[in-house]
């Protein structure tokens, strides 16, 4: 975990990777959830006898939002700034699923930050690449930019 004490210190980072994240296992009771949550029920996702005789990973996969929605989680692991009064996500600029994630994977994210700009209402806005690793394998699950506010 990098601590910031204010968001000036986030300036001085900017273009460097700021940290990983621990690992976090993606089962099957997860994915259930999340299933129930968005109401996304495809098979290939919940169906584990089915996925086991028709699916090229021989197991269900994660949703890939359900692989993006982990990011808040494990960015908090990475970096925090205390002076600050609120994190607001702000959303993404781009979003890639680059591979499965089969169910019972473990996943971190690799975190990056590419810009600290000022905006209204005196909060910055904080940009980061974020790379969502899987254990075991090259090509990772997603690739996010994603948009935070920072309130002083």
């Amino acid at each position: 975990m990098r601590e910031f004490d204010n968001v000036e210190e986030l300036k001085a980072v900017v273009g460097q990777e700021i940290g990983i994240s621990d690992w976090v296992t993606v089962d099957q009771d997860r994915i259930n959830k999340f299933a129930e949550a968005t109401g996304d029920h495809q098979w290939i996702h919940v169906d584990v006898e089915r996925a086991k005789k028709e699916f090229p990973t021989g197991t269900t996969i994660a949703h890939g939002f359900l692989t993006l929605s982990l990011i808040p989680m494990l960015s908090s692991q990475i970096m925090t700034v205390k002076n600050a009064s609120r994190r607001i996500n702000y959303g993404c600029n781009k979003i890639r699923f680059t591979n499965m994630v089969p169910a019972g994977s473990r996943v971190r994210a690799r975190q990056t930050l590419k810009s600290v700009e000022p905006v209204k209402g005196g909060a910055v806005q904080v940009i980061n690449e974020v790379v969502l690793e899987i254990e075991g394998q090259d090509r990772p699950a997603c690739l996010a930019e994603t948009i935070a506010l920072i309130y002083p």
